[in-house]
């Protein structure tokens, strides 16, 4: 490991309800990867949504209540750990933009106080706790998609990239045209479905090009298009999440809980 983890810095894990109900072996990855870290990590059972959904097709007043619930939660914690771009994306983005909106001077303020200790996992890594070699293991053939909310909104940077290039085993390739969206963007997805797909199906491409076994992003919504795509074509590339890798280690590979 190339930075020692002293003490016991706590954290509150943000599962996000998209992981929490479909992909539930990646809050589990971030919980074991951040405790074998020294980390201590609570699970705050009343979070909810961000809110993502509602503010992304204009239904502001109804993402409220999960601004609120949010800074409820998770107010009381120095640092919010997320294994989603996207998710981390909409609350220091947007969460602060909804709540000038009400008005509500105290609750911006709650919200501008919030929002800067909301991490994704790579940034809380590289940034927070000041590692790069996390102890991983993953001996197969990698590359990465950087997803929009990540790379755009958040700016993580090669952040996932120094991580995946510190695993043990791996051989990572560079995937071509990798800043371009896969073409899920949520309701994207659904009301421009034909677009969607012609986007999807050039990030496949792409990804069959480098001959990778695995394709690895921040979040599980770009991985559940790319993956969906690949599989129809029956490409045989497997989709993990950053986090499913970071926790790998040769004791405990990741490659057998997908099988």
């Amino acid at each position: 490991m190339d930075a020692a983890v002293t003490g016991s810095p706590r954290v509150a894990l943000f599962a996000t309800c998209f992981n929490d109900t479909m992909f539930p072996r990646t809050p589990i990855a971030t919980t074991q990867l951040l405790e074998r870290l020294g980390v201590q990590v609570d699970f705050p059972e009343k979070q909810t949504c961000c809110g993502q959904m509602f503010t992304n097709t204009g239904y502001a007043d109804e993402a409220m209540p999960l601004v609120r619930a949010f800074i409820d939660v998770f107010d009381s914690y120095e640092h919010v750990v997320a294994p989603s771009g996207s998710c981390t994306g909409s609350v220091r983005e947007q969460h602060l933009m909804l709540a000038r909106r009400t008005g509500d001077s105290g609750l911006v303020r709650e919200v501008e106080a919030m929002t800067p200790r909301v991490h994704e996992l790579s940034e809380y890594l590289v940034d927070v706790l000041g590692v790069t070699d996390v102890g991983s293991y993953f001996p197969h053939r990698v590359t990465y998609h950087p997803t929009c909310h990540s790379l755009r909104m958040l700016r993580v940077g090669d952040k996932p990239l120094q991580l995946l290039r510190a695993v043990g085993g791996i051989t990572l390739v560079d995937l071509p045209e990798r800043e371009e969206c896969c073409g899920f963007g949520g309701t994207f997805a659904m009301k421009n479905a034909d677009v969607s797909v012609a986007m999807g199906s050039d990030k496949a491409r792409h990804i069959r090009e480098t001959d990778a076994e695995v394709v690895v992003a921040s979040d599980n919504s770009c991985l559940t298009h790319i993956g969906g795509i690949l599989h129809r074509q029956r490409a045989g590339v497997r989709t993990f999440h950053l986090a499913e890798v970071l926790a790998s280690t040769q004791e405990d590979p990741a490659w057998s809980s997908h099988e």
